[in-house]
């Protein structure tokens, strides 16, 4: 169960932030005793993909950022969260099936779950992200973008610790989540549509 969770939050923190969670693996994996990762798994401590990984993760947090940049990005990450969330659940969940002699044996073995599940919840997590973006950017103009933008890295980063360090933690950071995409959504509901305008007063003057 602890396992499930640690891939959980490790995955749902690759839907906000593709990057944050290897980094974190990589980083703690490397240089502290706090996660030991599979063999499967040791190239995520590796120097120079941590390197790799650090120089996307600048990238990452100064484009999504920029309002319209950011728009453009969140449909390029469509790919890469997903499959960064299946990664991190995979190593979260101490799952060794990345690195295979027999390709097939990856499907026929049943080794494939863990990351199929990890891709699903990023991509979950991802889509919720890109609307919640969307709402965001129709209520304010895209004055919060840089706010908000920054709320996700540091909720990328919380998850992406609590699922290590207090998988537990890892159920209240999901339900806030959640919390914040519905508020968010149901606010741009309550704003006034473009029909405000077709609304007004299209009766001819009245004759002097």
């Amino acid at each position: 169960m602890i396992e499930v969770l640690a891939g959980t939050g490790l995955a749902s923190a690759a839907g906000l932030n593709a990057y944050i969670p290897l980094v974190v693996l990589g980083a703690l994996g490397r240089w502290t005793s706090f996660v030991e990762l599979p063999a499967a798994w040791q190239w995520l401590s590796n120097g120079w993909v941590l390197t790799v990984l650090v120089v996307l993760l600048v990238l990452d947090v100064v484009a999504d950022k920029v309002p319209v940049v950011d728009s453009i990005h969140d449909v390029l990450q469509t790919v890469v969260r997903p499959v960064s969330g299946g990664i991190a659940f995979g190593a979260g969940a101490g799952s060794q099936t990345v690195v295979t002699q027999d390709p097939g044996a990856f499907f026929t073995s049943g080794s494939w779950i863990p990351v199929a599940v990890g891709l699903v919840l990023a991509l979950g997590v991802h889509l919720t992200k890109s609307t919640t973006r969307v709402a965001v950017t129709a209520t304010t103009g895209g004055t919060l973008t840089p706010v908000v933008s920054t709320v996700e890295d540091a909720s990328s980063i919380g998850l992406s610790l609590a699922a290590l360090l207090a998988p537990v933690l890892v159920l209240v950071g999901l339900v806030l989540l959640a919390w914040t995409a519905v508020r968010w959504r149901r606010r741009r509901r309550r704003q006034p549509g473009n029909d405000a305008a077709a609304g007004g007063d299209d009766s001819p003057p009245a004759a002097a």
